[in-house]
């Protein structure tokens, strides 16, 4: 796939589901054809857990890492504080396969976007500059921070594409309109049968 989009794409995420399979090699792996890598584990574990696993990302040579935010203030102090290279530590608010319902399941009675926004400003207030959303909650987090973060936005499916567990999507020309930084675009390309072109499409719905 790196092989394929490189001269279309900068970044690579590695997500859960591939580094359990592959390991740390991955990341070298796309690091040495001089792209980018998104380690996109969620982590999420007591502080001093967290901050060895940064430190290892840091070594690896990773740009951007994610974390969850809702593990709380000491948590976040210790991933920020363990950064020894220009890696972004991204904070991760609620997923975008959770709703309303999820979050009641879970203990949490305000709605989603009082949710995300207090996940935000905890993550902001403890040295965090980019911040994991929905498309749906970008114009609040962009009128609440304006360009002290960068937003960094899963949940992207295109027309053509079928929304499958994701429950807070748009389409990515939708998504930069209303303030995104990053998009992440996983299955709309990888289960293509083309995915060449389904990033040609996506770029071009972009910038039409």
């Amino acid at each position: 796939m790196v092989e394929q989009l490189r001269e279309q794409i900068s970044f690579f995420k590695v997500g859960l589901q591939l580094y359990t399979a592959c390991g740390p090699a991955i990341t070298r792996e796309i690091k040495s054809s001089g792209a980018k890598v998104f380690l996109d584990l969620k982590l999420h574990d007591i502080p001093n857990t967290v901050a060895r696993a940064v430190e290892a990302a840091g070594e690896l040579g990773v740009d951007m890492l994610t974390i969850h935010l809702s593990g709380g203030t000491e948590m976040v102090r210790a991933a920020v504080a363990e950064r020894k290279t220009k890696m972004s530590i991204l904070g991760v608010t609620v997923l975008t396969s959770a709703d309303e319902q999820t979050l009641r399941g879970a203990g949490v009675m305000d709605n989603l976007g009082k949710q995300v926004l207090r996940l935000a400003k905890l993550g902001v207030e403890n040295g965090i500059d980019s911040i994991v959303a929905s498309p749906h909650e970008i114009k609040m987090l962009r009128s609440e921070f304006g360009g002290r973060i960068r937003i960094v936005v899963p949940g992207i499916r295109a027309s053509w594409s079928k929304p499958d567990d994701q429950k807070r999507v748009l389409s990515a020309r939708e998504a930069i309109d209303a303030g995104a930084d990053y998009l992440v675009i996983g299955r709309p390309i990888t289960a293509d049968a083309n995915p060449r072109a389904a990033v040609t499409k996506i770029l071009e719905e972009i910038g039409a």
